[in-house]
């Protein structure tokens, strides 16, 4: 099928605003319907309009894979109920003092790679609600994993200044073949320009020719 570039409010940093695993892609509440259907086409899912804590934000304030969906403590009752109702899975807030869960969390079906800043209770709450085994560890030597690596049970894409010890450590652990790549013309923070699922990918408009290449590689897509 290959890649799509896509924008977002004018912005190629897609991966702040939407989330997706393989049924739904998560969107800011009036998004452009024909952006929400160039989605849609492109991942193969279901559009989910929401908001989270009223903010367009959802990247950084959602972690999700296909068993369950983590949101930050900001988010509003009525919007938790809003995302169970269109989707029909289970969703929770994480219990952490820490907001932006999405930066804090990198999960696919088998696995989460969780930040050494959750506590043991938060921890074992992404492993109860997204059904996965967890390992706490710094990507690097940075501790906002959730930014750094895009995983889905294709594969995995991660920060490009890893070593390849580091990269294939990763892809075992989801138990699928990682690679590092950069987005949006040397953006080493992965997760902020590629919204991705088993299926296809969809990455910002600033994204060069190799960095296709790699992203398409990294996700099997």
């Amino acid at each position: 099928m290959g890649l799509h570039l896509v924008d977002v409010y004018r912005s190629p940093n897609i991966g702040v605003f939407l989330k997706a695993n393989d049924r739904f892609v998560l969107v800011p509440k009036g998004l452009a319907e024909t952006k929400c259907e160039k989605l849609s086409s492109s991942l193969e899912v279901s559009v989910v309009p929401t908001s989270i804590a009223e903010s367009r934000l959802l990247g950084p304030l959602v972690s999700m894979n296909n068993t369950g969906i983590l949101v930050s403590r900001m988010a509003e009752s009525t919007e938790l109920a809003e995302i169970r109702s269109a989707t029909g899975m289970s969703v929770s807030k994480l219990e952490s003092r820490f907001t932006a869960v999405g930066n804090l969390v990198a999960a696919n079906d088998k696995f989460a790679v969780v930040s050494p800043l959750l506590d043991a209770s938060a921890v074992s709450q992404v492993k109860d609600v997204l059904g996965t085994e967890v390992e706490q560890m710094p990507i690097g030597e940075y501790t906002q994993v959730g930014s750094l690596i895009v995983a889905t049970n294709s594969g995995a894409a991660v920060y490009p200044a890893l070593d390849e010890s580091e990269v294939v450590r990763i892809g075992s652990l989801f138990g699928v073949e990682a690679h590092p790549t950069s987005v949006n013309r040397g953006v080493p923070y992965v997760a902020s320009g590629v919204v991705a699922n088993s299926k296809n990918a969809v990455v910002g408009s600033q994204t060069t020719g190799p960095e296709l290449v790699f992203i398409t590689r990294a996700l099997s897509v």
